[in-house]
């Protein structure tokens, strides 16, 4: 299906990248954890777009979008900013936000601060707040980050340059196949393209959002979500652990979750079929009036 790529400008100027495909209502918006460029959604959004409109969009200084022209301007706040421009640019007044990883606090962060252009949430492999608390439950990664601040800080450039030497290679990818996807489910040449977006942020504004992201939290609005919201977690997630979206399920007036078997941080693409089926699932429970007659099973 054909895809439109499309460059807006921020509040502050930076150029955002989005791309549209499909048509068909509810419009959905696809919005990625940090370090992604939207390959975690490569067998879900062509699959979301043969029934509605799918708009995906990178953050500043992510996959085609230019580095912020503010460099202060780095923190989940600034995404939701954003992503309402997107909104704005694509001409849509409400959409389904669909968030994995750091997207599901984007997206809660958004439906706290607009819940009026929101019509559903599609929460994926995510944490409602503090996302470096529990990972591989234990505090080390949050305890961890103003060391690598400060190191990025004081060393950019050399940052930069191990950064993007070292994201893709062998040893990256073994340690990711042993610790953080389950080698089973998820295709290689997948893992590495995954990889190769995060090499490509600066490790700089990587951080920085990273650290926006370990001391936002939304959890305190998670029982004022009053839209029809879809949870997907993965079953041995070591990066935002199932029990996080277990908490958020019992928290979010009549949510629903699904469970991937097995399923890792990355589990759209480990269990691609399941996540399609239950997603538009989803959308026919809940949109049925705005989905056309012969796109409903």
């Amino acid at each position: 299906m054909e895809r439109q790529s499309h460059l807006s400008a921020a509040r502050d100027g930076t150029r955002l990248h989005w791309s549209s495909a499909g048509t068909g209502a509810p419009t959905v918006l696809l919005t990625d954890g940090v370090g992604c460029a939207g390959y975690i959604w490569r067998f879900l959004r062509p699959e979301l777009a043969r029934r509605h409109r799918v708009i995906h969009w990178n953050y500043r200084g992510h996959g085609e979008s230019e580095a912020p022209a503010d460099p202060a301007r780095v923190s989940i706040a600034d995404c939701v900013d954003d992503l309402f421009v997107v909104l704005d640019a694509a001409a849509e007044r409400k959409v389904v936000i669909v968030g994995h990883s750091m997207g599901v606090q984007v997206a809660l962060e958004a439906h706290r601060l607009a819940p009026d252009r929101v019509a559903g949430l599609i929460l994926v492999c995510g944490a409602p707040g503090r996302a470096l608390d529990a990972v591989h439950d234990v505090p080390f990664a949050a305890a961890a980050l103003p060391y690598a601040q400060a190191a990025v800080a004081r060393f950019p450039g050399l940052s930069r340059l191990l950064f993007r030497s070292m994201v893709p290679t062998e040893l990256a990818l073994k340690l990711a196949l042993t610790f953080e996807v389950n080698e089973k489910l998820v295709a290689r040449e997948d893992l590495v393209r995954y990889l190769g977006d995060l090499a490509d942020v600066d490790p700089t504004l990587f951080v920085k959002l990273l650290g926006s992201a370990a001391l936002s939290d939304s959890t305190d609005h998670l029982p004022s979500v009053g839209v029809p919201t879809l949870i997907i977690a993965g079953e041995q997630d070591e990066f935002t652990p199932m029990w996080l979206s277990v908490k958020m399920h019992a928290a979010i007036p009549a949510s629903e979750l699904l469970v991937l078997p097995g399923g890792s941080h990355v589990g759209p693409l480990e269990h691609p079929e399941l996540c399609a089926l239950r997603v538009e699932k989803f959308f026919t429970d809940h949109f049925r009036g705005a989905v056309p007659e012969e796109a409903v099973p």
